[in-house]
């Protein structure tokens, strides 16, 4: 019996998809995928359902973006050296048993989760 392996692509409708693709490409360091593939590095992917009243991430957003990082304190604040605006709310992970988390938002207004794993998650 087949199985699914992993995610095999993202996939965001955009206002304006070439300039989205080049601030992907710019902050998050994930290139044009009409360009080439992306190889991640392995490790956790979480795929969740939450219920459509959650105030975990905005409501008019069905999808939300959770990109994994190794290193959530330099990533953090490389982008607010780039003017990017960062939140941090310890509330996502109250015991810290998944790991730190914090939100960015795309120039379109998506939310983008970005989650340092904690070390059993790794």
């Amino acid at each position: 019996m087949g199985q699914v392996l992993g995610i095999g692509g993202v996939f965001i409708r955009a206002k304006d998809p070439k300039a989205m693709t080049a601030w992907y490409a710019r902050h998050l360091g994930i290139p044009d995928g009409e360009q080439g593939f992306w190889q991640a590095a392995g490790g956790p992917t979480v795929i969740a359902q939450f219920s459509e009243t959650t105030d975990y991430f905005p409501t008019d957003q069905r999808v939300m973006l959770n990109l994994r990082v190794d290193d959530l304190d330099a990533v953090t604040t490389r982008l607010q050296s780039e003017g990017i605006e960062v939140r941090f709310n310890p509330d996502w992970d109250e015991d810290g048993s998944f790991g730190r988390f914090a939100r960015i938002h795309d120039p379109e207004g998506n939310a983008i989760e970005l989650w340092e794993p904690a070390a059993e998650h790794r």
